[in-house]
């Protein structure tokens, strides 16, 4: 999948960005392909531009993220015979994503990185979205909450208007007089 500049974005591009640590993330062959690179040639240039790819831009899934992972992207759980993990792959943020463009110096690259992050921006959008929803919400569950307790004590009151009232209390013995 190849994106030019003025190309709209490719539909599935959004799916490529998973959640992972807490960051939006792309994987290294995801990239690489977006890109119009092997993945191999991708983390070559990531090894040989360390410098440029700090953890915050890049880092390597740990052996159960990527187990857990490729699992969940296909429809068996368990890997056959020979489809082991032989290369924990490379999560790329955002800014990692555009470093690896830079790396590559290729016309795709940079035309695709545009696409990215304009992928990663409407990303963050929903997921800001999706919290304001969240936030309305709660306040909304909060209002009624407080407003249970005001009708329950509402119903009581006009329950207790509703009952006879109780009799007064009978004395037994003599009373003074």
């Amino acid at each position: 999948m190849l994106v030019m500049d003025n190309d709209p974005p490719p539909p599935d591009l959004d799916r490529h960005i998973l959640r992972i640590r807490g960051q939006s993330v792309m994987l290294d062959f995801d990239l690489a392909r977006i890109y119009g690179v092997s993945t191999k040639r991708l983390n070559e240039q990531v090894r040989r531009n360390r410098e440029r790819f700090p953890e915050d831009f890049t880092f390597r899934l740990a052996p159960i993220e990527a187990q857990v992972l490729m699992a969940s992207r296909t429809q068996n759980a368990t890997l056959k015979r020979g489809q082991n993990i032989k290369h924990l792959p490379y999560a790329f943020t955002e800014h990692g994503a555009m470093m690896a463009a830079y790396v590559l110096k290729s016309p795709v690259a940079v035309a695709a990185s545009i696409q990215i992050v304009r992928a990663f921006n409407r990303m963050r959008r929903m997921m800001a979205a999706h919290k304001g929803l969240a936030a309305k919400l709660a306040e909304l569950e909060r209002k009624f909450d407080s407003h249970d307790v005001q009708i329950q004590t509402l119903f009581e009151t006009i329950r207790g208007f509703l009952e006879p009232p109780p009799e007064p209390p009978r004395r037994i013995g003599f009373s003074p007089g």
